[in-house]
């Protein structure tokens, strides 16, 4: 997992904030900028956003989509998830973020 740093400067948005609105069900850039505030101001931040949008576990290198593909065919527990992807078994920090793709399949 990346540690914690500000994301965009421009509304001090950090990373840990930007993935609790993920856990919370932000999935586009749309969403973190109405729940967050990043990426409301020069725009320079949003690539980095797309980023942390795009991936679910750092430890295993997992991304979204990879999980949503998981939930779709069938994987319904944060570990059958693991199984299949690898996400959630290694530090566990995305473990929450995780069961939100199950709870909202997306």
């Amino acid at each position: 997992m990346a540690a914690n740093r500000v994301i965009c400067h421009c509304k001090n948005v950090d990373y840990v904030t930007i993935r609790k609105a993920m856990i919370e069900g932000a999935r586009t850039v749309e969403e973190i900028k109405e729940k967050t505030g990043a990426g409301t101001g020069c725009g320079a931040c949003v690539g980095e956003i797309e980023k942390i949008l795009a991936s679910v576990c750092g430890c295993k290198n997992v991304s979204l989509q990879e999980v949503v593909d998981a939930v779709n065919n069938g994987a319904d527990t944060v570990e059958k998830v693991g199984e299949v992807t690898g996400a959630g078994t290694g530090c566990g920090r995305c473990k929450a973020l995780i069961e939100n793709v199950i709870e909202i399949k997306r």
